[in-house]
């Protein structure tokens, strides 16, 4: 499965909800340097479907706020 994210990082309260163009909008604490963001990303959503954060992977977006992640059953 294949996942869109939109990412804000450096938020005061972490969250994830699903917007209505099916992006998803992931807040995290992180700041955007040294791939903290993106971990914290890909931790958020493992832990939003239930799956170990090594199922779920950035395809795309390494250094976008917007990102293609892909999830691993």
């Amino acid at each position: 499965m294949k996942i869109q994210v939109r990412v804000k990082p450096n938020s005061k309260k972490p969250s994830v909800t699903k917007g209505e163009d099916g992006v998803w909008i992931v807040a995290v604490k992180e700041p955007a340097t040294e791939g903290k963001a993106n971990d914290a990303v890909v931790r958020a959503v493992a832990e939003e479907l239930g799956l170990a954060p090594s199922k779920v992977k950035i395809l795309r977006g390494e250094k976008s706020k917007l990102k293609l992640l892909e999830v691993y059953d």
